[in-house]
């Protein structure tokens, strides 16, 4: 006569094993990979244009070259402008998808 296998235990999914702060950061990570990064690369590419247009807003004062300063004067504004932008954009999205 052959003995009934061994009960097992119920398995339980990986999750119940992780702690709900870490779960929930690892969801988030998942619907929106690269967030964190994206962000990063916001603020530094924000920070250059801001530092350009500042170098070059410093040449259309002082009156030297004024014809090339102003194109690039205008176009680190609108580095810096995209930038707030997308920064903000991201912010609203994960304001959103927060539980």
């Amino acid at each position: 006569m052959t003995e009934p296998a061994p009960k097992s235990k119920p398995r339980q999914g990986r999750a119940s094993k992780l702690e709900p702060e870490k779960y929930a950061r690892l969801m988030a990570e998942a619907k929106a990979p690269y967030r964190g990064l994206r962000i990063f690369i916001y603020i530094v590419f924000g920070s250059s244009g801001f530092i350009g247009g500042v170098v070059f807003l410093a040449q259309v004062l002082a009156g030297r070259d004024v014809a090339q300063a102003l194109p690039n004067l205008a176009l680190q504004a609108g580095v810096v402008a995209l930038m707030i932008g997308l920064y903000r954009l991201e912010k609203k999205v994960e304001k959103r998808d927060r539980p």
